[in-house]
């Protein structure tokens, strides 16, 4: 790859080599040579900018998880030498919870979530960056409620008036990368319709595009197994929302010689939480739902099925509403 070490083969090598170095080697000061000056990294909590911030968020979390491990499920990406590439790089963590931090005191359990990170790449760096960690899964293994764990951030960061803002329609995005072209027909354009289908209240897409034998990784580590759990999920989801505007914020995509086909979405929500569903009774609140969705397509249609948002942020702003 031009620009890039030449100890890395292609894209997805590149992505895990460093996610090891950084994470499970522990050299966290690399982090310097492979983010970019000033890049943005977006989280459902807000927006934080340049290495140092990156470098100092990585330190605290091994500090309180010192045996995490980053298991590189798979790198959905695109791209081409000169344009850069983007790279969905679906994360398994395991770690055990020995220090105290950010959940608490240390409990010594051992958790298991996910994490989607989309990175902008190029010259040997990553440039732009959006990151979905499911909270609510590492919360639920540490026995605690994702509401009443949004309600202890609030109190942390001293209430409803002081406390961070999540990222919502008006965070400014400071975009350093945006769409690459694709061609007219290909396997994310293919999800990208099924979601446009499901969010226009056509569950019944769900039959027609999906394997009746559909496996779905849902937030907070829950599955839904067959059709009728998949709808299930996205009807409490659309009901939270009923007048929600969705958007499809970024594409990509794998067609690669004997593997499934796969797609990588990242899309979002704004509107009002304003029906009884995923997230309770109505709050009246303005709310934005950032999220991460890969798939992969089977001969019947879709068999594997991984969507990640951040439960606690989404209550957290319900929770700046309601009190």
């Amino acid at each position: 790859m031009k620009g890039f070490d030449k100890k890395f083969r292609d894209l997805p090598d590149y992505i895990l080599k460093i996610t090891h170095q950084i994470w499970e080697d522990k050299d966290v000061e690399s982090i310097r040579e492979y983010y970019a000056k000033g890049i943005p990294v977006r989280s459902p909590a807000g927006v934080v900018y340049g290495p140092d911030a990156v470098v100092k968020a990585t330190y605290a979390t091994l500090e309180e998880f010192p045996d995490r491990q980053l298991l590189g499920e798979d790198v959905i990406w695109i791209g081409n030498e000169h344009d850069g590439y983007l790279s969905s790089h679906r994360i398994l963590t395991r770690a055990t919870h020995l220090n105290d931090g950010v959940y608490g005191k240390a409990t010594g359990k051992k958790l298991i979530y996910r994490v989607i990170a989309d990175c902008a790449c190029k010259d040997n760096q990553v440039y732009d960056e959006w990151l979905v960690r499911d909270q609510g899964a590492i919360v639920r293994q540490l026995n605690l409620d994702p509401k009443k764990y949004a309600k202890q951030i609030i109190d942390n960061q001293g209430g409803v008036e002081n406390c961070a803002v999540p990222f919502n329609k008006n965070t400014p995005l400071d975009l350093k990368y945006s769409q690459l072209n694709l061609p007219e027909k290909n396997s994310g354009y293919e999800y990208a319709e099924v979601l446009k289908s499901i969010f226009n209240k056509d569950i019944n897409i769900v039959d027609k595009k999906y394997d009746r034998a559909i496996n779905q990784e849902l937030p907070g580590g829950l599955k839904a197994y067959g059709v009728e759990e998949v709808k299930t999920f996205w009807t409490s989801l659309l009901s939270s929302f009923p007048d929600a505007t969705f958007s499809i914020d970024h594409v990509s995509y794998l067609e690669e010689p004997n593997q499934y086909r796969k797609a990588a979405i990242r899309w979002s929500l704004n509107g009002v939480h304003s029906g009884s569903g995923y997230f309770g009774v109505p709050s009246q609140a303005a709310v934005h739902v950032m999220a991460i969705s890969h798939v992969e397509f089977g001969p019947r249609g879709i068999k594997n099925e991984w969507i990640l948002f951040d439960e606690t942020e989404i209550w957290k702003q319900i929770l700046m509403k309601t009190g």
